[in-house]
């Protein structure tokens, strides 16, 4: 098989991790160029010094993914947390 001969499997993990991160890159500037309001690619918004968009910064620093965790309790795993803090705090 040609394609063994120039694909070895210990990359794998890398290849991973490097297509993680840039395509987090990729949505991240794509989110900024089409979303945020400070980024004026609009003619007649580029005139303007200073923009009057406070519903928009807004829209967009409270997006959808942080409304629904500021109703989250901030532990990444809370079963683990509950069983690892002992009997006297378990709910």
């Amino acid at each position: 098989m040609a394609f063994g001969r120039w694909f070895r499997p210990e990359v794998v993990p890398l290849l991973a991790a490097m297509t993680f991160v840039t395509s987090m890159c990729t949505f991240q500037l794509t989110r900024n160029v089409l979303l945020n309001p400070d980024v004026r690619i609009n003619k007649e918004h580029r005139r303007m010094a200073v923009l009057e968009n406070e519903y928009e910064g807004e829209k967009y620093a409270q997006h959808s993914l942080r409304r629904f965790l500021r109703t989250r309790p901030p532990e990444v795993m809370p079963t683990l947390n509950q069983l690892f803090a002992g009997p006297s705090n378990r709910k």
